[in-house]
Parts: C-alpha cells; structure tokens; sequence
C-alpha cells in the first residue's frame, strides 16, 4: 500500500502545494541498432511511441533518457533533436529509456484547476441543497479523496485504493496547514507554499499514515 501524491488547491483552484511521495514507475530501457523499429511522435512537447509495441515498452510510453542521459522533452540534454539524432546510424546502438511521461509543473497546475471545476459541477448535479463536492474518484490503481475546508482550500491525496485512515491524513494535513502555513508571519493566504517546517511534517505524516492507516492522540 502506498500514498503517492498530495495536492493543496486554492478557493480559486489555483495549485499552491504539490508533492509527489511514491510515484510507481514502468520503465523498461532497452537497447537498439539502426533502423529503429520503432514510431516516435512529438505530442505535448515530448516524444512518445505511437506505433510498435515491444518488450514492455508500450503506445503512449516516452523518452525519458538516451545513453542513460535524462531527456528535456524532445531534446536531448545537450540541445540535439531527438529525433534527428535516432535518424543519424552513427549515433547507434543506442540504449533509450521509456516510461510513462512525467507531469510537468504546468500539467499539474492545468490538472487542479479542471478537479476544481470538476468539483463545483458535482455540487451543482447534486439533488439536495448543500453537497459536498466530490469527496473520492475511484480507479482499478488509485483513489483520489479530497477534503474541502470551510475557507474553500482543498487538500487532495492519491493513494492505492487499499489504503486505509485517508480521512484521517486529509484532516491531519489542514492541521499540519494551519499550524505551519497559516501561522507563519511570512506566508500570504492563498498562495504557494514555500515552508519547510510544513514540508517536514507532512512527511512524517504520510510515513505515519502509511505505515499505521490512523492517526492517535498527540500524531
């Protein structure tokens, strides 16, 4: 069982805290001779297969390094187009890393501003006065459970679907939100939050969580 990631959203659905604490990766890295056989596409500025699955490498699966070097999106780390550089046979037998893309900041910003929209529209289907909101998404890999204070701010936790005491950790994260972000002198409401204080006990939090599912007195 694991916690993987933690998201804090602002009344406006603006992202002011993001922190990934298990992200599950398949990455499979293999190396190959020229032709490659195969399809590369650039989508969303990264380079990812689009035809010609093989070993545990999948549609959809992108670049994440060349020569054991990370990528930058559709570039190589020193600049070259990736996709020039597999067309050259000198710069072969390659060895190339695919693995499911990384989010970007910018992704994660985009994807809590649509779970905030998301959020207001289930309030608004709702058949009695007063919803919620959404307060868990299920998949065949993950929940999402999300805590809404009375101010407006989300607290959001991606978790397996086996783990347990996530209510539990929502509400010990608002608490761990207003003891170190809200009484810090230096932080502005509704803005991102920079504290290490808060970055250290949010992690004890999570270790806690995961390792007990509950919270007891004095956690």
């Amino acid at each position: 069982m694991a916690i993987f990631s933690v998201y804090v959203v602002n009344k406006a659905g603006g992202l002011i805290y993001q922190y990934d604490n298990y992200v599950p990766r398949a990455e499979v890295e293999k190396t190959f001779s020229f032709p490659l056989d195969l399809v590369l596409k650039i989508y969303d500025e990264k380079l990812v297969v689009s035809f010609g699955q093989r070993d545990g490498i999948r549609v959809g699966h992108a670049v994440l390094s060349i020569n054991g070097v990370d990528v930058n999106g559709k570039y190589t780390a020193e600049g070259k187009d990736i996709l020039e550089y597999l067309k050259d046979p000198a710069n072969y037998p390659v060895s190339i890393k695919f693995g499911r893309p990384r989010l970007s900041s910018n992704e994660k910003l985009m994807l809590a501003s649509m779970f905030h929209s998301l959020f207001a529209i289930g309030s608004q289907l709702s058949p009695e006065v007063g919803s919620s909101g959404i307060e868990m998404l299920e998949t065949d890999v993950f929940k999402l459970h999300c805590f809404q204070t009375l101010t407006g701010i989300k607290f959001i936790v991606l978790a397996d679907p086996r783990q347990s005491g996530i209510d539990a950790l929502l509400r010990k994260i608002y608490e761990i939100y207003s003891d170190f972000a809200l009484k810090n002198p230096f932080y502005s409401l509704e803005m991102p939050i920079r504290c290490e204080l808060f970055d250290q006990n949010l992690k004890s939090a999570l270790e806690i969580a995961e390792k007990a599912g509950t919270f007891g007195p004095g956690s």
